[in-house]
């Protein structure tokens, strides 16, 4: 009887020690695995929004004419604009991607009005013309994080802008010489590509994992603008070479959409091979 006895008393231990261990071993085989997906690969983007432009100088050269003695611009400022724009990326990975974007930026009418003194004889001018760009840019991106599915985001941009004004005018509105009151001069469109440069920052929201939506501010600088050449006077008589717009800027902001051109595929939960039992 003390044998069998001893024997159970072994068994038991044993059994003990084997559940004890079983449940130190970590579980190798999780029962349910969540869904991973990757969101990386080609997207394509479109981009609506408005500019808030300004201009550092807005400049009427004279030519081989004498300029004022002096000029007090008094006011020079747009009107807000459209853009409209469309890309091609991709994303490398959670925190980084780049696109190349094209974009046009609709009419904005520009007004400027200064005060030129000649000689003592005071004029003031009125110049209006229309400002319309292409952009071309190269972005790259860094993603900074995501909390319920929103993602801010900054980056920066370098590439080129066709600036073209157009419909120039430069009316006098009233000075000591009556002659001249209400009298334009004219200009012809004038266009040049210049090196452009932008700054972002704003906020991403995952719809899906194929689709973001995205609100933006945009830093755009955009160079020179010039209207055509020469500045003819209303009896048609030579005025000057051209109106000159110096170092163009733009404060916009952008509501865009990316769609990823290969949605990402969940992960498959892992399925345990079954237990095979010798019979």
């Amino acid at each position: 009887m003390l044998s069998v006895k001893i024997a159970a008393i072994a068994g038991a231990a044993a059994l003990i020690a084997t559940t004890a261990n079983a449940a130190d071993m970590p579980e190798l085989l999780p029962p349910n695995v969540p869904p991973i997906e990757a969101s990386f690969g080609w997207y394509l983007r479109g981009d609506i929004g408005f500019t808030n432009q300004r201009v550092k100088s807005a400049n009427f050269n004279y030519g081989v004419l004498a300029p004022p003695d002096s000029v007090q611009t008094v006011s020079k400022e747009f009107e807000t604009g459209g853009l409209f724009g469309i890309g091609i990326g991709y994303q490398f990975n959670n925190w980084l991607r780049a696109d190349i974007t094209g974009e046009y930026r609709t009419a904005s009418t520009f007004h400027g009005f200064e005060i030129n003194n000649f000689a003592g004889t005071l004029v003031p001018e009125h110049d209006t013309l229309i400002k319309t760009e292409w952009v071309v840019l190269a972005n790259i991106y860094a993603d900074l994080g995501t909390w319920w599915s929103v993602t801010p985001f900054v980056g920066a941009g370098i590439g080129g802008a066709n600036v073209r004004l157009s419909g120039f005018t430069d009316t006098v509105i009233g000075n000591s010489i009556p002659a001249l009151v209400n009298a334009n001069n004219y200009a012809d469109a004038g266009s040049q590509w210049n090196f452009a440069w932008a700054v972002h920052a704003g906020l991403a929201y995952a719809v899906t994992p194929a689709f973001t939506i995205e609100l933006a501010y945009r830093y755009l600088n955009l160079g020179d603008g010039k209207t055509g050449s020469p500045i003819l006077g209303f009896d048609g008589s030579y005025q000057g070479d051209g109106y000159e717009l110096n170092d163009i800027y733009s404060h916009d902001v952008k509501f865009g959409v990316r769609w990823l051109l290969e949605p990402p595929m969940p992960a498959q939960p892992f399925m345990p091979p079954p237990i095979m039992r010798r019979g």
